[in-house]
């Protein structure tokens, strides 16, 4: 098809008014706080199996535009589609989301466990099992008792991390993942990333790190002043197709 982008779609997820759709179609959005306006007619997608980048520097749009895709935003123009339904219009959120949006929400008195079974048993759709192996998988020892506020801002942030992948979402949104992590670390994050691609989510991913983002994006968007300026469609070895 061709969409908001211009650009002919070969793979598709789900079907809107019987045209074929990416799993997240943002077209054309914009939103203003104030007299500011953090969002210009931005245009991207997110296909399922994919990994899409949103880089910039701080006070760019990417973390708005993801709260956009998240539901936690509306705009003030334009439409956000997740999986050929339309929020704010169809659906308030996406119906299977995980997400990391700036510093992860802890209860600092929990365990780390503690903290995962907690949001769990809201939906209630994985075991305790599945919620030790997303601790295993970011670094982090489940059996650990101790109150996430002794953990370091690394163990935080894996914490985090753990929290956005424990339900096994199709669309997962992390907003600078790599922050407060060392380089094992950062590792981890990659092969979670390419785990959870190769599960078939959608991951929407934010970074000022140009070149971590061309390491692990399929497309990438420079984004500056509430705009998109430039989109690059790599291969996972950073090299440009």
């Amino acid at each position: 098809m061709f969409n908001c982008l211009g650009s002919q779609k070969n793979s598709y997820s789900g079907y809107y008014l019987g045209v074929i759709m990416s799993y997240v179609e943002v077209c054309k959005v914009s939103k203003r706080i104030g007299p500011e306006e953090v969002l210009s007619n931005v245009n991207f997608e997110v296909d399922l199996g994919s990994i899409v980048g949103l880089e910039g520097e701080n006070g760019s749009g990417k973390t708005m535009a993801m709260r956009t895709v998240c539901g936690l935003v509306r705009p003030d123009t334009g439409t956000v589609s997740v999986d050929g339904k339309q929020l704010w219009r169809q659906i308030d959120f996406p119906q299977s989301l995980g997400f990391l949006i700036e510093e992860p929400a802890l209860l600092n008195s929990y365990s780390g466990l503690k903290n995962l079974e907690l949001l769990a048993s809201i939906r209630n759709t994985v075991t305790k099992e599945e919620l030790k192996q997303a601790m295993n998988r970011v670094g982090l020892l489940p059996d650990n008792k101790k109150p996430c506020k002794t953990y370091s801002l690394g163990m935080k942030q894996r914490l985090g991390i753990a929290l956005a992948i424990m339900e096994h979402p199709e669309l997962l949104v992390l907003d600078e993942p790599t922050n407060a992590l060392d380089e094992e670390g950062r590792a981890m994050l990659v092969n979670v990333l390419q785990e959870e691609k190769k599960r078939g989510a959608a991951i929407l991913i934010s970074s000022h790190d140009q070149n971590f983002l061309s390491s692990i994006c399929d497309m990438s968007y420079h984004m500056s002043f509430g705009k998109i300026c430039k989109a690059q469609t790599n291969n996972v070895k950073g090299e440009t197709r």
